[in-house]
């Protein structure tokens, strides 16, 4: 069982076939137009919606654990709150990565964030649910 992104990227690097590692680092925020129940929420760090802000792929022998994705991501200046993890079996070109990186952006925005691991910045593994539109 995952519990850590150490331990994601120790099974990334054991797997048969060449594996990539696609990063959406994601900022949690209040959503537009909210109640004070969401306001709240988001305060305590429990809620709001996932805006992507930043995002990565990277081979599992260039990263060595979640220290170093995270201080690789404060170089750029962008704050996030949480990292969404989807990996890529023989991921081929720069384009083709490219590509799922993007789908996986809008994925987040759309709130399918199913297929994906994610995982705070300390680097545990952290459940997220969908709130139900009203």
């Amino acid at each position: 069982m995952l519990t850590t992104l150490d331990d994601l990227i120790q099974e990334a690097r054991h797997q048969p076939v060449p594996q990539r590692l696609l990063f959406v680092l994601a900022r949690a925020e209040l959503p537009d137009f909210p109640t004070p129940t969401q306001r709240e929420s988001v305060e305590r760090g429990e809620g709001g919606v996932l805006t992507p802000v930043l995002c990565v792929d990277k081979c599992p022998t260039e990263l060595d654990d979640m220290a170093t994705l995270a201080e690789e991501s404060q170089a750029t200046g962008v704050d996030w709150d949480i990292a969404l993890v989807a990996a890529m079996d023989h991921p081929g070109s720069e384009e083709v990565i490219e590509s799922r990186l993007s789908h996986l952006v809008i994925a987040v925005q759309m709130g399918d964030i199913g297929r994906m691991v994610a995982f705070d910045r300390q680097g545990e593994a952290i459940a997220l649910t969908t709130a139900n539109a009203h």
